[in-house]
């Protein structure tokens, strides 16, 4: 992808449950449902909402406080407009 530049989440705002509004660095934003990501043993910790709730926004996307991660990527294919 020679000259595109690489996706990355530039805002976050916590909406409520597992759904957060993501804004993309195309200016773009999207209203994602973390829930169905929540699989396997690091992503299930997240399952306790008080633990889903301690993320931090990186220089290209979100991070939580054990080190998940998901690609801008994905997020905005799973988003909705916002």
């Amino acid at each position: 992808m020679e000259g595109q530049e690489l996706l990355r989440v530039v805002d976050v705002e916590y909406l409520h449950d597992y759904t957060m509004e993501l804004e993309f660095s195309n200016g773009e934003r999207r209203i994602v449902d973390f829930r169905p990501l929540l699989k396997g043993r690091l992503h299930e910790q997240l399952l306790d909402h008080s633990k889903f709730v301690q993320f931090a926004l990186t220089d290209w996307t979100l991070e939580w406080y054990n080190g998940v991660d998901f690609a801008p990527e994905r997020l905005y294919e799973l988003g909705v407009a916002a």
